[in-house]
């Protein structure tokens, strides 16, 4: 098994990625990895998925349907996706690489200003309206899912637990029906 270990990618080559460093785990849903594109000279996020995971029912076509979601999201304040796929057992996706960090580690440091607060916030709705009109509903919007480039622009990340609804597109929704879906300390409590 390759990924037995939170360190046992580093080192190895992930479709054209060579993977540097562990830099974060998503629970027990997924690890983050930064990454090195020598073809493009770029560093990139590889997001992989542990293998137990991909023997749930269901697991696959979330994961799938992630990745073709984030894929057509074209926005400035939408994390892109550069790749995906399955290699050697792994699901992986590669996404644009943020130094910046998250935002729970933003306000870790300390009070945002009023002035920082309402950029954020006009970014995220023009992200989240953006994303409601093509028929995504994100569902797990908090602090660790968005990131912060070096401009301070705050971008969207994890669309792992996405609704895709509309008029041209089934409504598709892969989490069990009875299923608590979203992070329950950031949850609506209805």
């Amino acid at each position: 098994m390759l990924m037995s270990t939170s360190t046992s990618l580093i080192g190895k080559i992930i479709g054209k990625t060579e993977i540097r460093e562990l830099i974060g785990r998503g629970g027990s849903m997924a690890a983050v990895y930064k990454g090195f594109q020598p073809d493009l000279g770029r560093y990139v996020a590889v997001k992989v998925i542990p293998q137990s995971l991909e023997q749930l029912p269901g697991f696959i076509e979330r994961f799938k349907l992630e990745a073709r979601t984030i894929a057509q999201l074209q926005h400035p304040y939408i994390l892109p996706l550069h790749d995906y796929g399955e290699q050697d057992g792994l699901l992986y996706l590669v996404m644009a690489y943020v130094s910046g960090g998250s935002l729970t580690e933003e306000i870790a440091k300390g009070a945002l200003s009023f002035e920082r607060t309402r950029r954020i916030v006009q970014q995220m709705t023009s992200a989240l309206d953006y994303a409601h009109r093509q028929g995504v509903i994100h569902r797990d919007i908090k602090p660790g899912n968005i990131l912060v480039d070096q401009d301070g622009n705050a971008l969207l990340a994890d669309f792992g637990i996405v609704k895709v609804t509309g008029n041209d597109k089934p409504n598709v929704d892969l989490t069990a029906p009875s299923g608590i879906v979203g992070t329950p300390a950031y949850m609506s409590p209805e």
